[in-house]
């Protein structure tokens, strides 16, 4: 299947994966802060994982380290390799679907070291970002309350069909 040209197509086309990497880790790394997921990365420290993006294509290598995950140089293969589409990529991003389903119906696949897999699906599974706990570590005090006072008063002001776009599907109002 051919994917059209699109703007948001052409720079995983134009621009060199290493370079993909690197903001993809460094994002990844940003958006962990504050949460209880980091713990959990311990278990997975020194595996590697290939995403591969069928319909671009493209494939991306990163090893997690420390807590951390790093754009890995290139290898044959990594500990885990997760191959699927675009659109299948970002329902799992956006939590539009769950991993169980994208895997269950093969629209992400996983292989490779199964206990790895295993464990960085359950990690996707699991996966309930918290946007307080992530202000609270990356912002100076008085500005993560307000960060939050902010995000909390436009989550019950936003309308609904709006409600997705700044808010995970799963996530639970924390009273405060």
């Amino acid at each position: 299947m051919c994917i059209p040209l699109t703007p948001c197509i052409i720079p995983l086309r134009v621009i060199p994966e290493s370079v993909h990497e690197r903001i993809f880790a460094g994002a990844f790394n940003h958006l962990l802060r504050g949460q209880g997921l980091t713990a959990r990365l311990g278990e997975i420290d020194g595996k590697s994982v290939t995403i591969r993006v069928t319909d671009i294509p493209c494939e991306f290598h990163f090893r997690f380290q420390a807590g951390r995950l790093r754009a890995a140089t290139r290898q044959r293969m990594g500990d885990v390799t997760i191959s699927g589409t675009l659109a299948g990529f970002l329902r799992l991003a956006t939590r539009k679907e769950d991993p169980d389903t994208l895997f269950f119906r093969r629209e992400l696949n996983i292989e490779g070291e199964t206990e790895t897999g295993v464990h960085i699906k359950n990690i996707l599974d699991s996966l309930e970002y918290d946007w307080d706990a992530h202000f609270d570590a990356v912002l100076f005090p008085p500005l993560a309350k307000g960060a939050k006072l902010f995000l909390h008063i436009v989550r019950r002001n936003c309308p609904q069909k709006f409600l997705h776009l700044i808010t995970m599907p799963d996530h639970q109002e924390r009273s405060e």
